[in-house]
């Protein structure tokens, strides 16, 4: 389905997996309207005017609600590559491929910047049964410990979302 996709999030000491819901539509009314639910509105914000102004995606006219599966409230920054993910994914009404998952905070730039616990983040993955994790370029992983698992290191929002839609 599209709109959704999954982060690899730290909460306390334990990793998790979470889902981020997206919905992107045409603004019916003349302002458009931007809603989060167990996620930072601002941040959310700062996000999509990242997407407007370094990625190039047009969504001032478009009402983007965004969601947190399972009630959850998420604080932790590597949650910024799923939810540009899930926006993109939504607005494009294409599905992310199953299968992969993501960690990164994004900055003002568009750039994926490293994120703690990394190797955490992709032992939970992997133990889950993902088969691909995107992760920010500057980590340093040791991908030896990683056998079914396919790490896909990123320094761009842009790298990133050529890695999801081809």
């Amino acid at each position: 389905m599209s709109g959704v996709a999954i982060s690899a999030a730290v909460e306390g000491m334990r990793p998790f997996l979470v889902e981020t819901q997206a919905l992107v539509s045409t603004a019916a009314y003349g302002t458009p309207q931007r809603s989060a639910t167990g996620f930072d509105q601002r941040r959310l914000n700062m996000l999509l005017a990242v997407l407007e102004k370094r990625v190039g995606f047009k969504l001032a006219q478009k009402d983007v609600f965004l969601n947190i599966a399972g009630g959850l409230k998420v604080t932790d920054m590597a949650m910024d590559l799923s939810v540009i993910a899930a926006v993109l994914s939504s607005n494009v009404d294409t599905p992310i491929e199953s299968g992969y998952c993501m960690c990164g905070e994004v900055g003002l730039s568009g750039e994926v910047r490293p994120v703690t616990r990394i190797e955490q983040r992709i032992a939970e993955a992997e133990k889950l049964g993902f088969t691909d994790i995107i992760v920010p370029y500057r980590n340093k992983i040791d991908k030896t410990k990683f056998n079914n698992i396919n790490i896909h290191p990123v320094r761009k929002v842009e790298e990133a979302l050529r890695e999801l839609f081809g």
